[in-house]
């Protein structure tokens, strides 16, 4: 593995975050039924207090909603917490100008002078990643980012927003990605491999793929709304690997199917940021850090998640 740049050696040190997607997100999270700003304060706070210290939003979750709440909490909070938001590429956004532009209205909404990471969203057909780069470089110029990185980049893609900013003297900090159990295809594909080898931080969105290895739905109890529908086929293939989750999970003092999981994407290398609607879901998260599964036990888990994807490309 290349050796992690200064700038970036906090992230790599970094071992279990906390999404802010979910805040004030009503389409897809149920923002305003399921939750509100009350819990997210209670989850914010609990969160920090057990050592969950890095936090990452984006200008898109809850139009803008998320980075306020944040902003609002970081004012009160008695402990400091490492920020990350991202900026998306909306078809109209076709010059590197918009992003230190988009940057400064994220950090008004979040009332910091600067963010400790700040990620492109999304690759776009309409701006190369070298573009995209040259933006995010002025904004570390600016001292609005401490470090930058990208977000759903292919390998290919990634390369090349590497390249431009090493031409800058900066590191590319981070891919965050969509990585779990049960979407593993980073491992498959060799982007995890190629995180590794540049020191690139890999960021697992979406770890507990959205709630379904929580060990809480199931084919006759599914999630709410548009996950429900979503995941309606791999429910039914579930169980199996959320038997040997549980079964793990009491092998460590008794830690939970949703804690296993994050602990498995820690195990591979990865920080993921789970999310959270109150704070017992905060307070689960957090559990999955601390500790480590074996080797034996990260195998087996691959094996089970293989045969729960290889059934759905036979079904």
């Amino acid at each position: 593995m290349s050796d992690v740049s200064s700038e970036t050696r906090f992230l790599h040190a970094v071992e279990i975050g906390l999404g802010a997607w979910q805040w004030g997100d009503r389409l897809v999270w149920g923002y305003g039924q399921t939750h509100n700003d009350k819990e997210i304060r209670e989850l914010f706070d609990l969160s920090l207090s057990l050592g969950v210290r890095f936090v990452d939003t984006a200008e898109v979750y809850g139009s803008g909603y998320s980075e306020r709440l944040l902003g609002r909490f970081l004012k009160e909070a008695e402990q400091p917490a490492l920020v990350a938001t991202k900026f998306f590429p909306w078809p109209w956004r076709l010059t590197t100008g918009f992003i230190p532009r988009a940057l400064r209205a994220s950090l008004e909404r979040l009332g910091l002078e600067a963010v400790d990471l700040y990620q492109i969203h999304w690759a776009s057909p309409l701006m190369s990643p070298e573009r995209m780069m040259e933006g995010m470089a002025e904004c570390v110029k600016r001292g609005w980012a401490r470090t930058v990185g990208v977000s759903n980049f292919s390998e290919k893609l990634m390369l090349r927003a590497y390249s431009t900013l090493a031409r800058h003297g900066i590191p590319l900090a981070s891919n965050q990605v969509h990585y779990s159990l049960l979407r593993r295809d980073i491992e498959k594909n060799g982007l995890l491999a190629r995180c590794k080898d540049l020191g690139v931080r890999v960021i697992a969105y979406s770890p507990l793929e959205m709630g379904l290895l929580s060990g809480k739905y199931s084919s006759q109890n599914p999630p709410p709304g548009y996950r429900g529908s979503q995941y309606a086929d791999l429910l039914r293939r579930l169980p199996p690997l959320i038997d040997l989750l549980r079964e793990i999970g009491l092998k460590h003092g008794d830690k939970t199917v949703s804690q296993v999981a994050l602990n498995w994407v820690i195990c591979k290398g990865a920080l993921p940021i789970p999310g959270a609607k109150n704070a017992r879901q905060a307070e689960l998260n957090a559990g999955g850090a601390g500790w480590r599964l074996s080797d034996e036990e990260v195998a087996a888990l691959d094996e089970a998640a293989d045969k729960v994807r290889e059934h759905k490309k036979t079904a």
